[in-house]
Order: C-alpha cells, then sequence, then structure tokens
C-alpha cells in the first residue's frame, strides 16, 4: 500500500494495545504496524508480497470469523474484529537454510502474517507477525535472522 501511514503500535504483555505516531512497533517478540485503508487492499497487498517472491501460502486463518462464529457458544459478547486473518506459509529457501542448520527448527514454520481491523478503528489495517527467536549456534543464529528480514521485507512491501 503505497504512501500509507505507517503508525507505531505499542503493545505491552500484559497485553494492553497502545498507539503511537511515527514508525512501527519494535519488540522482541513481534512487529506491529498499521496503515490507513481498507482491509481488502492490505490484504491483496500482503497476498502480492508473500506471492510476488514465489512462496505459496499454505493457509489462510479466519480468525476473525471464527471469533464472531464461536462467540454465543463461549458466552462472548464483545466483537475483538471487524475482520482478521492470518496467512501461514514458508519459504523453500529460507526454511530449509534454517532446518539445515538446525532440524529442530521445524518449529519456526510456517511463518505467520497476521492482518486484521478493530472495531475502535474501523480506517486503520494492522499488521503483525511474531519474530523468530535467535537461538542455537551461529548458524541457526543466521538462519532465523534470515526469517525475520523476509518477514520484515514482507511487511514493508505492504506498508511502504
Amino acid at each position: 500500500m503505497r504512501g500509507a501511514a505507517i503508525i507505531l503500535a505499542g503493545w505491552l504483555v500484559a497485553g494492553a494495545a497502545g498507539a503511537q505516531g511515527g514508525g512501527h512497533g519494535m519488540h522482541d517478540y513481534m512487529r506491529l504496524y498499521s496503515v490507513q485503508g481498507s482491509f481488502e487492499d492490505v490484504r491483496d497487498d500482503l497476498e502480492l508480497a508473500i506471492t510476488g517472491r514465489g512462496i505459496k501460502i499454505n493457509n489462510i486463518a479466519y480468525i476473525g470469523r471464527m471469533l464472531a462464529r464461536t462467540a454465543r457458544e463461549v458466552g462472548a459478547t464483545r466483537q475483538v474484529f471487524v475482520e482478521a486473518q492470518a496467512f501461514e506459509f514458508c519459504s523453500a529457501t529460507v526454511s530449509r537454510a534454517t532446518m539445515e542448520a538446525n532440524p529442530h527448527n521445524i518449529v519456526f514454520c510456517p511463518y505467520v502474517i497476521a492482518v486484521y481491523v478493530l472495531p475502535e478503528e474501523p480506517d486503520r489495517v494492522y499488521i503483525a507477525y511474531r519474530r523468530p527467536e535467535l537461538v542455537g549456534d551461529a548458524a541457526s543464529r543466521r538462519a532465523l535472522a534470515a526469517v525475520d528480514k523476509l518477514l520484515a521485507d514482507i511487511v514493508a512491501e505492504v506498508v511502504q
């Protein structure tokens, strides 16, 4: 999404969310961005940013729909999202390097990038991903840093 305003959005570990001006959310465990626009446009831009790299999306989790569908059964009354989806995918080259460095790094695949809209901010679309922890020996840490870079590059393409 070209020319979109990027907003710093901070999430505390306790789960509170807030927004500040200028930049993007930088936390050890996640990256969180937001842009002005429609969910459909940002979602489509994210899909193109992933598939444009020759990466196949394995699954799209319709998290917002699931929460809305199951709200009555669990006694919930609060609408969490207007819309929320999570794209699950792996990169053949990056994933292979990660698992060749350490086969136990399989737990880092698939990668997930979420895109969602909150009811109180219907014109703001959030994009977030969980960062891989850089663990293991030097080769493993380098490979996991490449995963983090891939995710950052995909999201940067969407929010630029």
